[in-house]
This record gives structure tokens, C-alpha cells and sequence, in this order.
């Protein structure tokens, strides 16, 4: 039997305007180098669900981090932290996206990385990795789960989040998988074909999956939103898709 092992530890990372922000790593053991990927927690933030996704991708192979983008709250619980973003308007773009690319860069200096990083991101995190695989730099492909916000309405624009990234589709810079639930209002189905319209437009390479009996949070398996049957198929797509992109 192959040997088989992770090691996950907290560590920090140089975020937006280089601010030390903390972020999760996991990473399998043993030699040879692996494949990267940012997880983008959700609006619930960095919690423990998000650092199992992380441990995960170790599990499969990956070195994966994700940065803790409500750490400048300061509150004593990744609840809390949530809360209080809400209450601000919710998450400022710069900022995600100057955090993000910290992550991204983070990675690419590790000595076992081969070379390539993906994105994935739940909820507020899909539109957050949405945005950054059109406008970040060193992104090789993405993964868009139900994120809400992609598309939106002028009144829905504010100072933290002023362009919806679908405006930024032309300057998509990697292969991008999103996958989706049927239920969902956010993003709606038919958000996610005017998504799917702009991603035609521009030639870009992409894949979408909707699942029948599944609305938002899907994935989420501390949830009532969980749906087994589209997470068990979701997760088939997302290592097909980072082992075809990545590996």
C-alpha cells in the first residue's frame, strides 16, 4: 500500500498593501513536487469546513491554502468576523483580491510546488474567484461554486463592490469550471446563463454544471443546504477539472 500522509499547519501570508493576514495550508507528505490551489472560504468565513476542503485537496494531491480574508475584523470567531463584514457591506474587492493574490504568490514560492495553482471558491467565494481569474496574475484555472453576485443589477453595486465581475469577462486569463443548483436564487439560473453568455462572447474555455434538487451551499456539508447527490458529482468535476488544468 502507498504511504499516506498531510501536514497542515496556520501560517501567515503578505496580503492586500501587504498586511500579514493568516491563511491554512495543507500539503500531502513525502517527495515530489504538487500542484496549488487557493480555496476562497464563504461568507460564514474561515472556519473549519473550509480548512477540511483545504485538507482535501492535500488528501489529493494538491498544496492548498486559504487565506483568512475576514482577519482584519479581529473578532474572537469566524461567526462573529462574518457578522461584522456583513454589517460593513460586505467584502471590499481591492482587498479580497490583493489577499488572494498573496495567497497565489505564497505558493509559488513553496520549494514542492510544481508550477501550476488553481482557484476555488464557495458562495461570496465564487464571484471572489470569478473576479480573480480575470484580473489576477499567475491563476491557471478557476472554479466558480454558486457564486452569487457574478452578475448583478446597478443598484446592487456599492463602494466595496463597485464592477460585478462579469463586466470583467474579457480579460478572463484560465479555463473556468462553475457548477450550480437549480434552486439557487443567487446566483439564478438565469444569472448563470447571461454568465455563460458572456463567457461565449469572449471564446473563453469554460465548463458549467447545473444540479437538479440542489440550491445554494450544495457542498456544504454542516448545512441543511447540503444535497449528497450534487456534491458527490460536483466533487468528481472539480478533480477531473484541476487534474486536466494543474496536473
Amino acid at each position: 500500500m502507498a504511504y499516506e500522509a498531510l501536514f497542515a499547519e496556520t501560517v501567515l501570508i503578505r496580503g492586500h498593501q501587504r498586511d500579514q493576514i493568516d491563511a491554512y495550508l495543507a500539503r500531502p507528505l513525502g517527495a515530489g513536487a504538487h500542484p496549488g490551489v487557493v480555496v476562497i472560504h464563504h461568507m460564514p468565513g474561515w472556519d473549519g469546513p473550509t480548512k477540511e476542503i483545504a485538507r482535501r485537496f492535500a488528501h489529493h494531491g494538491y498544496v492548498a491554502i486559504s487565506p483568512n480574508l475576514h482577519f482584519r475584523e479581529g473578532k474572537g470567531t469566524s461567526e462573529e468576523n462574518s457578522a461584522s463584514v456583513r454589517a460593513a457591506g460586505g467584502m471590499p474587492d481591492d482587498r479580497t483580491m490583493g489577499d488572494v493574490q498573496g495567497a497565489v504568490d505564497y505558493l509559488r514560492t513553496l520549494p514542492y510546488l510544481s508550477g501550476k495553482v488553481g482557484i476555488i471558491g464557495y458562495c461570496s467565494g465564487g464571484r471572489q474567484a470569478y473576479l480573480a481569474a480575470c484580473t489576477l496574475r499567475g491563476i491557471d484555472a478557476a472554479i466558480d461554486c454558486y457564486g452569487g453576485g457574478v452578475v448583478a443589477k446597478s443598484e446592487e453595486l456599492t463602494p466595496r463592490q463597485p464592477v460585478a465581475p462579469i463586466e470583467f469577462t474579457r480579460d478572463l486569463q484560465c479555463p473556468l469550471l462553475g457548477l450550480f443548483g437549480v434552486e439557487d436564487s443567487r446566483p439564478s439560473p438565469e444569472d448563470v446563463a447571461k454568465t455563460e453568455e458572456a463567457l461565449k462572447k469572449f471564446g473563453k474555455t469554460y465548463e458549467f454544471h447545473t444540479y437538479e434538487n440542489a440550491g445554494h451551499a450544495f457542498f456544504a456539508v454542516d448545512r441543511p443546504q447540503y444535497r449528497v447527490h450534487a456534491a458527490v458529482a460536483g466533487w468528481k468535476k472539480v478533480f477531473a477539472w484541476f487534474e486536466k488544468h494543474l496536473q
